[in-house]
């Protein structure tokens, strides 16, 4: 007996010793990486953009009336993790839902993660730019075009300034940092263009020469970017942290016309969803679509709106009671969530 337990004790140590080495993320003592070429993609947390983050609204809404909301229009993310092992990899691949992609997906091999992180960052900020166009534009609102940075050493430097307001460009009143590009993008290098704009209460014409486009000599370079902001004291800003990427845009854009409108735009019930949008109020197709409608559904969410272009990604699943409609405008959407309300037929992702 005592030689028996001798025996699987000692003949243990090897694959303890394996589990551990297959568990390292490097060689011990070398910077020599011991990870896999996958990611893991699966479920993320979802927030609802009615709701409360930090004791903060996700969607803030200042210098004006807001309308009181109910109920869920929830966003989702997708949740991914890098720089796994074998035996990390393969838990994930056989005790979760999530799916195991090659790291250039991700991550493209000219980019570093954190290039990555701060590029989904940039996204991000301009989701949310489009997703106040948007909503105003549907609700029919006055729009201005602010200058959020000036680039050092470009003609618009020391002509414009961060804060700025343009009214107009080349003589043409303008109401979307879309439109202001269009103007711009519509002469050449070496061009006189006028920029009228309010700085600081007075309104101000400037005459700026144009330069070569650094990455493309042919298109003209002012050197300004632009959001596009409601006239007036009113103000959206939105309040979440460490999330990147465009697809919150469509349900930023609703959360918008919510408080900006009376009544209840979800009628109360529980809504999520995904996609990009424009400023046209234009939805876009997204990444990891199954993930985020198997969330909602595991949370019991009764309504999901899906980008349409997002629909051939989902055909063949089951999602339980949940019903998944096609969007393709913002419009779409609030008509979608009358229907549902309503008991109407729906543009079901079939």
């Amino acid at each position: 007996m005592n030689r028996r337990f001798t025996t699987l004790t000692f003949g243990a140590i090897p694959v303890f010793a394996l589990a551990a080495l297959v568990n390292l993320d490097h060689i011990p003592g070398t910077n020599i990486a011991l990870t896999v070429p996958y990611a893991a993609e699966g479920p993320g947390p979802m927030f609802n953009t009615l709701g409360k983050v930090n004791d903060v609204d996700v969607v803030q809404i200042t210098g004006t009336d807001v309308d009181h909301t109910s109920g869920n229009l929830n966003m989702t993310t997708v949740s991914v993790r890098t720089n796994m092992t074998l035996v990390q990899a393969i838990s994930r691949w056989l005790l979760t839902s999530d799916n195991l992609v090659p790291i250039d997906q991700v991550i493209p091999q000219n980019k570093t993660e954190e290039e990555v992180n701060q590029l989904n960052q940039q996204a991000f900020l301009s989701s949310e730019s489009s997703a106040t166009t948007a909503a105003l534009r549907y609700l029919k609102k006055p729009l201005e075009v602010e200058i959020a940075e000036v680039v050092a050493g470009s003609p618009a430097d020391g002509s414009l300034s961060a804060g700025d307001r343009i009214v107009s460009i080349a003589g043409e009143k303008v109401d979307s940092g879309g439109h202001a590009q269009k103007i711009v993008r519509s002469k050449k290098p070496g061009d006189d263009i006028t920029v009228t704009v309010r700085h600081q209460g007075t309104t101000e014409e400037k005459t700026i020469t144009l330069a070569e486009h650094p990455s493309d000599k042919k298109l003209p370079f002012l050197g300004i970017s632009m959001t596009t902001v409601p006239t007036g004291d009113i103000t959206v800003k939105y309040n979440l942290e460490d999330v990147g990427g465009p697809s919150a845009g469509m349900m930023f854009a609703l959360a918008v016309i919510d408080k900006l409108s009376p009544g209840q735009l979800n009628h109360g019930k529980y809504v999520v969803g995904t996609g990009t949008i424009d400023d046209d109020g234009n939805v876009g197709h997204i990444g990891g679509i199954e993930h985020k409608a198997r969330a909602a559904a595991d949370d019991n969410a009764e309504l999901f709106l899906a980008p349409k272009d997002n629909c051939a990604d989902l055909r063949g699943k089951d999602f339980g009671a949940m019903k998944i409609v096609s969007v393709a405008t913002l419009e779409d959407a609030v008509t979608q969530m009358d229907n549902y309300a309503a008991g109407k037929d729906l543009h079901l992702c079939e």
